[in-house]
């Protein structure tokens, strides 16, 4: 167990395979500092990092368990090479079991799944943060009711892995509309959108912080910016984590007239 707890962090991932695509990669260049500069942040290098992508939801909760876990080239349209990307890091069924220890503590049903590989909400940003793949790696899905105080208890059920050496990542967007991306109509909405999340994110009550992201469809633009929420939901689970540590913008990324912010909860080494 490390003596110290871990922050949590909601990240913005960004579009497709980015960082093998070299003019997306200079779109994404603050992103892609930000990313590596993060493991820096932590007061120890964890012993595995569970990642909650909004890439990936189930009728349950589900862990994938595989200890190799392959590839999910989950994109469109992209350079051939990007869908032959390996990112060898380990699974971690260890952790797997763990978690549907807590959930069941929790009271919340669980599932495995032993085929599941990483989506680029997963490989993406943590191929810039442990370029050598050598931390172990647990996927750990939504549920597909998208249900947000569902996923705040799920984070909850989860904040003991973090006096564990786990980190906790959400991978998602706060801004994902892929009608809008690129439009000069889309700028206002998502900026809207994203200063009130940003609020949302800095209450020193933990309490009002939830209730504000359990009724997000309140935010000006909110559906606008997430027609479906799979890119938002991930927040939640990370906000349930962090308990009652307060919420920080880590940085704001501008790619496609659009903001793509990432957040940092509990001050990073104590």
């Amino acid at each position: 167990m490390t003596t110290s707890r871990l922050p949590v962090y909601f990240i913005s991932h960004g579009g497709g395979p980015w960082p093998w695509i070299e003019g997306m990669r200079g779109m994404y260049a603050r992103t892609a500092a930000e990313f590596a500069a993060l493991p820096q942040r932590l007061p120890a290098k964890p012993k595995a990092i569970l990642v909650v992508s909004g890439h990936w939801e189930a009728p349950a909760f589900t862990v994938a368990t595989a200890a190799q876990p392959p590839m999910e080239y989950d994109y469109y349209g992209f350079p051939e090479h990007t869908y032959r990307i390996r990112y060898p890091a380990p699974g971690a069924p260890g952790l797997a079991a763990r978690v549907e220890a807590l959930l069941a503590q929790a009271g919340m049903p669980v599932a495995r799944d032993a085929g599941r590989g990483f989506d680029h909400g997963v490989f993406v940003p943590l191929s810039l943060m442990y370029p050598e793949a050598d931390v172990p790696i647990l996927m750990l899905s939504m549920k597909s009711d998208y249900d947000p105080a569902e996923h705040l208890r799920l984070g909850r059920a989860l904040a003991p892995l973090r006096d564990e050496g786990v980190l906790i990542v959400g991978s998602g967007l706060t801004y994902h509309n892929m009608r809008g991306f690129g439009r000069d109509e889309s700028t206002p909405v998502a900026a809207a959108f994203e200063n009130w999340l940003n609020g949302a994110i800095a209450q020193p009550d933990a309490q009002v912080r939830n209730a504000m992201l359990v009724d997000w469809e309140q935010g000006p633009g909110a559906r606008q910016a997430h027609p479906r929420e799979d890119h938002l939901v991930p927040l939640m689970v990370v906000a349930g984590a962090a308990g009652d540590d307060r919420g920080r913008v880590l940085f704001v990324d501008h790619v496609m007239k659009v903001p793509m912010a990432s957040y940092e909860f509990g001050a990073a080494g104590t």
